[in-house]
């Protein structure tokens, strides 16, 4: 077993909740932006994905807690939603047919061999930063039970409100018996814009505080929580060796002594499209190694929060910890093998792999 105290599926309406922003990611393939002609539409969050990940490929009961605009980029986000199967909570907003508000774009190139990926964005007037503590009735929400509460990063650094809104989250979700999880997920442009990595740092150690289960590599621990380390970019992630990062998680759980969890993907970047890849896991003072791997990647975009729907799938069923983080190894590993944000896997896939499977033609 999983070795946490985790509510039952009988006594819950939902297996999982986020908490978090839903965007819209324009995609124009290996096409850099200045060159396209045209654009794939992916819906996408970092809290999101994990949720649909969830419904959609281990048929777990999700559900999110997030701002919508009555508009029609709002419409084709809820019509995503609903396919990924995940229960919506929406905090409604009236758009004025000309500045919004808005449900925020990202755009992001796929890159291709020496040429990497680019990401920027358009969050300006987003329906997302906008949101405030008193806009969900948490208490209605968790009325029928809800296993697993998970926000992020890329949510508390959208506005002054946002991490208020996670913080009014997270406490109803203690009070209900629920584990609670963060995705440190810095992200330096969208801090930056925020008030700094100063700022960034006050805010995620205040959330941190209250979280159960903390996913983030190296760069979101020193980063997002001032955590000694070494010097490290996003595409550097230990480059495979565990050791430094397990380092980081004994300074980190020594300043917060209520996290039990600590995991992360470890990625060395070969090229755009040949990663070797591996994962992590502190539990409860023991430590966990996956198996490693070379990605062929299509889109690495979401290949995180492929990860952490794994872990948590297996966490939640009661898997032992080597499992449940072979799991998200799996799944964060197939999920780069498609193109956009969430996941096209299905379960047995993501266990056949987890259990050493290969890639052979399956007849």
């Amino acid at each position: 077993m999983s070795g946490l105290s985790v509510r039952s599926a009988e006594s819950s309406r939902f297996d999982f909740l986020s908490l978090g922003a839903l965007v819209h990611r324009l995609d124009p393939g290996i096409i850099p932006f200045r060159k396209a002609r045209t654009l794939e539409v992916h819906v996408s969050g970092g809290e999101y994905n994990v949720a649909a990940n969830l419904a959609d490929c281990f048929g777990m009961r999700t559900a999110i807690a997030t701002a919508m605009v009555d508009y029609g980029i709002g419409e084709l986000v809820q019509a995503r939603v609903r396919e990924m199967g995940v229960t919506p909570f929406y905090k409604m907003f009236e758009h004025d047919g000309v500045r919004g508000p808005n449900i925020a774009t990202v755009y992001s190139d796929r890159g291709q061999g020496v040429r990497a990926p680019v990401v920027f964005y358009n969050r300006a007037n987003e329906a997302g930063a906008m949101l405030k503590p008193g806009d969900f009735d948490w208490t209605k929400i968790f009325a029928d039970g809800v296993r697993w509460f998970h926000s992020g990063g890329i949510f508390a650094a959208l506005s002054e409100t946002t991490s208020e809104v996670i913080l009014e989250g997270m406490q109803a979700a203690k009070a209900a018996g629920a584990m609670i999880s963060f995705d440190l997920n810095y992200r330096a442009k969208l801090w930056a814009s925020a008030g700094g990595t100063a700022r960034g740092q006050e805010v995620i150690r205040k959330i941190v505080s209250h979280v159960d289960a903390l996913i983030g590599n190296e760069e979101d621990l020193q980063k997002g929580l001032g955590i000694a380390g070494p010097e490290v970019t996003a595409d550097e992630q230990s480059k495979l060796d565990p050791d430094a990062f397990f380092g980081m998680i004994d300074r980190t759980v020594k300043q917060f002594p209520n996290v039990k969890v600590v995991a992360t993907t470890l990625r060395e970047v070969h090229s755009t499209n040949r990663h070797d890849w591996a994962a992590v896991l502190w539990m409860k003072g023991k430590k966990y190694v996956s198996p490693e791997c070379k990605l062929d990647v299509v889109d690495r975009i979401g290949g995180g929060d492929g990860f952490a729907a794994g872990l948590i799938y297996g966490l939640l069923t009661g898997r032992p910890p080597e499992e449940a983080l072979r799991l998200g190894w799996a799944h964060g590993a197939m999920l780069t093998t498609f193109p956009g944000d969430v996941t096209m896997a299905k379960r047995h896939e993501v266990e056949e792999f987890a259990k050493g499977g290969s890639a052979r033609v399956q007849r």
